[in-house]
């Protein structure tokens, strides 16, 4: 981790609960920690809601095996931070550095944006 990242027990507590669970696929977990209206892009593809975003993570990368790292993460302000996690596992390429952009809305994730790394 560089100078400008923060240790994962410094994130929120939400931030770090979803990630926990949607690591493991605990779609229903995971989902606790969304609003209604929640909004997650991946790789330039939208999902809107709660049942839609469900399902995105119930399914996503589900077809391959990976680890999951998290290699940095900062505060943009209070209610945004950023998570770059590295994927390693089966899928096309073998590794990938995702940054994985929140923003938060009281105690919950309102939009995640997913995509590669900006070095």
């Amino acid at each position: 981790m560089t100078n400008n990242d923060l240790r994962s027990d410094i994130l929120p507590t939400t931030v770090r609960d979803f990630l926990a669970a949607s690591t493991v696929h605990d779609a229903d977990t995971a989902s606790s920690f969304l609003v209604e209206d929640v909004v997650i892009v991946d790789q330039n593809k939208t999902f809107r809601g709660r049942d839609e975003v469900h399902a995105f993570l119930r399914d996503a990368g589900a077809e391959f095996e990976y680890t999951t790292e998290q290699i940095g993460a900062r505060r943009v302000d209070d209610d945004h931070w950023v998570v770059t996690l590295r994927l390693e596992g089966t899928f096309p390429g073998g590794v990938a550095d995702l940054d994985y952009r929140f923003t938060l809305r009281g105690n919950l994730v309102a939009e995640l944006v997913i995509a590669n790394h900006e070095a």
